[in-house]
């Protein structure tokens, strides 16, 4: 996994309430809706990660920027003549705001996912070598066991990233190698 470097996101994802970040959203917002019709679908954004955004390493994320568009999505909402397929710029900085945090959370993910197969087995989640840095995100568990299960939502013995997006939104999942605001005098 390469080193993210977390200042660079952060002063990417505009999505923070100030005058500045929301001035940044309307010009990211018009690079990314290229045809100006006021909504993005799920391809679009991710494209706009790549191209506009330009992050790569979140641009190999998919299933965080996937995460992210419906989150958005289902939070706000709409009377949207287009379905909630699409994203207007009203909810972009939600969207942006998830991403970052589901990018965290997938960074996370993937180091527990030691098998590479994107989902995590209970062998992993369970692993004495793992227990540690999972505890130092979340804080202390008390049965790996049973918190494996609770976080296998659909029983299928192995946890997925949306099954795991949520256990981390409710744990507050952070993890120790991210920069979550931007260092003073910045």
């Amino acid at each position: 996994m390469a080193d993210i470097d977390w200042l660079v996101v952060n002063a990417r994802l505009p999505y923070k309430r100030t005058l500045e970040e929301k001035e940044e959203r309307k010009r990211l917002w018009r690079n990314i809706d290229i045809n100006g019709n006021g909504f993005v679908s799920l391809a679009e954004i991710t494209k706009g990660i790549r191209d506009v955004i330009n992050i790569g390493d979140l641009f190999d994320c998919r299933p965080a920027i996937n995460r992210a568009f419906h989150f958005s999505r289902d939070i706000h909402k709409s009377d949207n003549p287009q379905g909630d397929d699409y994203l207007q710029f009203r909810e972009f900085r939600l969207f942006l705001q998830a991403v970052r945090q589901f990018f965290e959370y997938y960074q996370a993910f993937d180091r527990i996912d030691t098998g590479d197969d994107n989902r995590v087995s209970r062998e992993e989640f369970t692993s004495d070598a793992l227990k540690t840095t999972i505890e130092k995100w979340v804080g202390p568990i008390e049965n790996m066991d049973a918190e494996f299960d609770e976080i296998d939502k659909n029983g299928g013995g192995q946890i997925l990233f949306a099954e795991f997006v949520d256990w981390a939104l409710e744990k507050n999942l952070d993890i120790e190698d991210d920069v979550d605001e931007d260092l003073p005098g910045e």
